[in-house]
């Protein structure tokens, strides 16, 4: 389970899906984490997280030649978490050998219904209904299951604790840890299993995400301490919303670079354009970015989401260029 990177180093880290193009949200987070990072003397990690089924090849080439395009670079190779099953494979099997994991039965709809009568749960949170069952009820699940062409999941017992992590923005945040999905019927290990286990044997001890999962960091941070890994410094940033205050995405018009691209914009007017959302002025490339995020700080970098209506930023702050 060892890194191949460099030992004694800390790392910030980048870690797209390549399931579309990265849009101007995803492009911002990606300038903040690689800011924070160089300005901290850390190392950066650019990591693939192309185990979702939707993931596709030319994806991953078409978000690392927009990142380059910033200005972004990053230490060694790309890291493809397609690669690196074994390690998740050992993780999982010492964690079940601890008795940490149980097998989890429910259907979608019993999900459904489960979190919906228990409303003194956290949104989403998991109400426990496999984990107290006996071995005769399990057996006669499993039974259930494999007539149905399915396989058993897995889920991390929480034993109902509460984490607390420290974020540079949010400060102290608490939060319950719920018994989340480790591995899904299908055989695919889940994103709050998976990070974990390579932020810790990659080194990476500063997170830079979206605000969006700041509720995935107790959870997260749980699993990190069962397997002695430090715990990462995290930030979790605003995030860039549309008009209706709904993340950003494609069918928010141009917001890809490669859609921006047909209206004449350079990558330079994207950094411009992505540093003028926090009041920079004339920033033209990853480089530049930094500084000024070196400048202002974290308290800089927080606050409200950046509402992104086409139209009036692009009159406001780059005339010549259009947006549909």
């Amino acid at each position: 389970m060892k890194s191949q990177l460099s030992a004694g180093r800390g790392y910030g880290r980048y870690a797209p899906s390549p399931t579309g193009d990265l849009h101007l949200g995803n492009l911002r987070t990606a300038l903040l984490a690689w800011a924070f990072a160089r300005n901290a003397g850390l190392g950066f990690l650019m990591r693939m997280e192309d185990i979702d089924e939707r993931s596709r090849p030319h994806f991953v080439t078409r978000q690392l030649e927009d990142l380059e395009a910033l200005g972004i670079d990053w230490d060694g190779p790309v890291i493809f978490q397609s690669q690196n099953r074994e390690r998740y494979e050992d993780v999982f099997d010492g964690l079940r050998a601890r008795g940490e994991l149980y097998e989890c039965y429910c259907t979608r709809r019993e999900l459904a219904a489960a979190i919906t009568s228990a409303p003194h749960m956290p949104l989403g949170a998991y109400a426990g209904t496999c984990r107290n069952l006996s071995e005769s009820e399990r057996e006669a699940k499993r039974q259930e299951i494999a007539a149905l062409g399915r396989e058993v999941a897995f889920r991390l017992d929480g034993h109902g604790k509460r984490m607390c992590v420290h974020d540079a923005i949010a400060g102290e945040y608490e939060g319950v840890v719920d018994d989340f999905i480790v591995r899904r019927g299908d055989g695919v290990f889940s994103y709050n299993f998976v990070s974990v286990i390579d932020d810790g044997i990659d080194g990476v001890c500063q997170i830079v995400r979206g605000d969006d999962l700041l509720s995935s960091a107790p959870r997260q941070a749980y699993l990190a301490s069962l397997l002695d890994f430090e715990q990462a410094e995290y930030i979790h940033v605003p995030m860039v919303l549309n008009s209706e205050g709904v993340r950003l995405s494609k069918r928010d018009g141009a917001v890809t670079m490669r859609a921006l691209a047909e209206y004449g914009w350079s990558a330079g007017d994207v950094v411009e354009f992505l540093g003028r959302s926090f009041g920079f002025d004339g920033v033209r490339d990853a480089s530049e970015f930094a500084e000024c995020v070196a400048e202002v700080g974290v308290r800089g970098i927080a606050g409200e989401a950046f509402i992104f209506e086409p139209e009036g930023w692009a009159r406001q702050f780059l005339p010549s260029r259009g947006l549909r």
